[in-house]
C-alpha cells in the first residue's frame, strides 16, 4: 500500500470515528429529550415530563391575595361612620431595585421620598425580596407610579379605613392600623367581627413579576360583617359641639358627656374632649386616645346622694317630708367637721337634696346600717361593669368594709371615698329614671331590649325623683340646668380633684347627672367638666348648662311632647 492511500485510510476511519461520535451524542441527546419530554417519569425519579411542568408551573404560577374590606360601622340610623376604600401599597424587589440605579432619583421623586434616603433604604435591603414604599396610596397616585416602568416596582390592592363623622365619634368608634386591624374603639372590640376574610387567586407572572392572566380563583374573598351603634349621630354631633363649646369657655383640662335612652339602656351619644380626628393621625397624643366617659374615674361627690336617699327610704325610718336638724350648719364626725354653706336649721329629706346639705346627708348617712348605702351603690351598678363592652372600660372604686368607721360611712353617702366612670354614673341615674329597673348598656342598637332587673322598688324611684325635680328650680343648685317646655330632675355634683398630698384646694370636677321629661323619662345625660378655670367652677354653673343647651335641642330632635303637652293629653 502507498503511503498515500494509508494517509487516505487512517483520514476515513477518523472521519467515521467522528462521525460516529457525533451521531451517538445526538441519539443520547435525543433519547433524553424524550424521556424528559415524553416518557412518564419513573416512580421516585427526580426528572420526568409531569415534574418539569411542575418546575415551570412553580416559577410561572404564583398565589395572590385577594383583599377583603372590614364591615360598615353605622350609627342607628344607617349614617356611616366607618367605611373602608380601596387604596394601593406600592412595594419593590430591591435586587431588581439595584439593576436599576439609573431610575431611583426619578422613583424617590414621584413616590415624595428624599433621593438619599431612598437609595440608602434599597442598599440595606439588598439581601431581601420585599420591601415597602409607600403604603395606602390612592389608585390614582399608584398607577403613575407604575406607568414609570421601573422593573422591580410592584404594587398591592389593600383597603383603607374612613371615619365620615372624624373627631366627633373618633372615641367610640376608634381606628385601625396601617394594616386594616383594630387597635381602639368599637374597632378594636369587635375586630373579629368587622374585620374581612382575604381570598386567594392563581395567576402566571413573567420574570419581572407581572400578572400575565388570572388562572382561577382558589377562595373568595369575605368582607367583614357590618355593624350598627347605639349612637344617634345627630344627637352625637349636638352633645360633642357643646361639650366642646363649653370645655373653651371655662378652660377645663378636659370633659365627657353621655346621653342614655332609658327605656332600652342604648347609649346614644358619647362626647369627650379633648379629642383627634382618625382621618389624619400624624400629630396624635395618647392623651387625646382615650375615652374618658368610659375610661376615666374621679369621685362622684354629691350627684350620689339621691342614692342616700333610696337606702334611708328603703330603711323605713324616713320619708321625703321627715325633717332633720341640721343646725347650726355643721357636724363633727370623729376628727372632721363637715359644713353646710350656711346654716338651712330643720330641713325636709327633699330640701336636703334641693340644697344638697352635707350635714343633712351625713345624719342620714350615720343612723342607717354601715352597708345599706354601699348595698343601693353596687344594685344600680357602681363599683363593676356597664356591661358595654367598650375596651379598657373603667370599673370605679366601691369600697366593701368589714367595719365602717363613722366618716367612711358619711363620707361614702355624699361621694368621697369611691370613684366612678361618666357611663357608670349615668347608668345610675337612668336606674332612677326607669322607675328601680337596671339594664346593661349597649353600645350597639338593640333590636329587643334586654329584660330589666328591678333594683329599687318603683316607688321609692318615683319619690327620689320627685325631690331631683327640685334641684333644677327655684331654690335648688342647678337652675341652670332648666330646659323651656320641660319639666327635668337632676343633682349637682362638685368635687375637689385629688393630687398627690390629697384633696386639692383650688382645682375641681363639675359634675351635673339629670333626666328628661322629668314627669315621663325618656333620656338621661351626665355632664363632666374636669378641671375648670375660672371664677366659675360649680357644677350647677359649669355643667348644668351643657345639660340644659343638650337636653332643649334633643328634646326636639326626638320629637318628645313638651310637658303641657303631656299633662294635657293626660287629662
Amino acid at each position: 500500500m502507498s503511503e498515500i492511500e494509508g494517509r487516505q485510510s487512517v483520514g476515513f476511519w477518523r472521519l467515521a470515528v467522528v462521525g460516529i461520535f457525533f451521531l451517538m451524542l445526538a441519539m443520547v441527546l435525543c433519547w433524553r429529550f424524550v424521556s424528559l419530554q415524553v416518557v412518564p417519569a419513573a416512580a421516585g425519579a427526580k426528572l420526568g415530563p409531569d415534574i418539569l411542568l411542575k418546575r415551570a408551573a412553580s416559577q410561572l404560577l404564583r398565589k395572590e391575595t385577594l383583599p377583603a374590606h372590614r364591615g360598615v360601622i353605622t350609627d342607628r340610623n344607617g349614617e356611616p361612620l366607618a367605611v373602608s376604600t380601596p387604596v394601593v401599597s406600592l412595594f419593590a424587589d430591591p435586587r431588581e431595585l439595584l439593576q436599576q440605579q439609573a431610575d431611583w432619583h426619578r422613583l424617590a421623586v414621584a413616590l415624595g421620598h428624599d433621593p438619599d434616603y431612598l437609595a440608602d433604604r434599597i442598599r440595606r435591603k439588598a439581601s431581601k425580596r420585599f420591601i415597602y414604599l409607600k403604603r395606602r396610596m390612592s389608585p390614582a397616585a399608584a398607577e403613575e407610579i407604575k406607568k414609570l416602568g421601573i422593573d422591580g416596582v410592584y404594587g398591592q390592592n389593600e383597603y383603607q379605613r374612613f371615619y365620615p363623622a372624624g373627631e366627633v365619634t373618633a372615641h367610640l368608634v376608634g381606628f385601625t392600623n396601617i394594616d386594616d386591624q383594630g387597635q381602639e374603639g368599637i374597632e378594636l372590640a369587635f375586630n373579629g367581627w368587622l374585620k374581612g376574610t382575604p381570598g386567594k387567586k392563581q395567576v402566571v407572572k413573567d420574570l419581572h413579576g407581572h400578572i400575565i392572566k388570572d388562572v382561577k380563583q382558589l377562595s373568595e374573598a369575605r368582607p367583614g360583617k357590618p355593624m350598627a351603634l347605639s349612637i344617634d349621630l345627630r344627637l352625637q354631633y349636638i352633645v360633642y359641639k357643646e361639650l366642646k363649646s363649653a370645655v373653651k369657655r371655662v378652660n377645663a383640662s378636659s370633659g365627657s358627656v353621655v346621653l342614655l335612652d332609658v327605656k332600652t339602656g342604648e347609649v346614644l351619644a358619647i362626647a369627650n374632649q379633648p379629642s383627634f380626628n382618625p382621618n389624619d393621625r400624624s400629630q396624635l397624643k395618647p392623651f387625646q386616645m382615650r375615652n374618658r366617659a368610659a375610661t376615666d374615674i374621679y369621685e362622684p361627690g354629691s350627684t350620689v346622694k339621691p342614692l342616700t336617699m333610696v337606702a334611708a327610704l328603703e330603711s323605713g325610718k324616713y320619708q321625703p317630708s321627715t325633717l332633720i336638724n341640721t343646725s347650726p350648719g355643721r357636724i363633727r364626725v370623729g376628727r372632721k367637721v363637715l359644713l353646710d354653706p350656711v346654716n338651712y336649721g330643720e330641713i325636709s329629706l327633699t330640701k336636703v337634696i334641693t340644697k344638697s346639705s352635707q350635714v343633712g346627708t351625713s345624719k342620714i348617712a350615720l343612723s342607717l346600717e354601715p352597708e345599706r348605702i354601699r348595698d343601693v351603690f353596687y344594685r344600680v351598678g357602681l363599683g363593676q361593669s356597664t356591661g358595654s363592652g367598650f375596651p379598657g372600660e373603667g370599673v370605679g372604686v366601691l369600697p366593701n368594709r368589714g367595719r365602717w368607721r363613722p366618716i367612711e360611712q358619711a363620707t361614702l353617702a355624699f361621694g368621697h371615698g369611691l370613684s366612678v366612670t361618666t357611663l357608670q354614673l349615668a347608668q345610675a341615674y337612668a336606674v332612677l329614671a326607669s322607675g328601680g329597673d337596671r339594664r346593661p348598656l349597649s353600645l350597639l342598637k338593640v333590636t329587643s331590649a334586654p329584660i330589666p332587673e328591678n333594683v329599687i322598688d318603683p316607688s321609692i324611684a318615683k319619690q327620689v325623683l320627685g325631690m331631683l325635680k327640685t334641684v333644677t328650680k327655684k331654690g335648688g343648685t342647678a337652675k341652670r340646668a332648666n330646659v323651656e317646655g320641660y319639666e327635668v330632675a337632676g343633682k349637682t355634683g362638685t368635687i375637689h380633684k385629688v393630687g398627690r398630698t390629697g384633696y386639692e384646694g383650688s382645682r375641681y370636677i363639675a359634675v351635673f347627672a339629670g333626666i328628661a321629661p322629668a314627669d315621663k323619662p325618656e333620656v338621661v345625660a351626665v355632664v363632666m367638666i374636669n378641671d375648670p378655670k375660672g371664677d366659675e367652677y360649680y357644677g350647677g354653673e359649669v355643667a348644668a348648662p351643657v345639660f340644659s343647651n343638650i337636653i332643649s335641642k334633643t328634646m326636639r330632635l326626638l320629637g318628645v311632647p313638651t310637658t303641657e303637652a303631656q299633662r294635657v293629653a293626660a287629662r
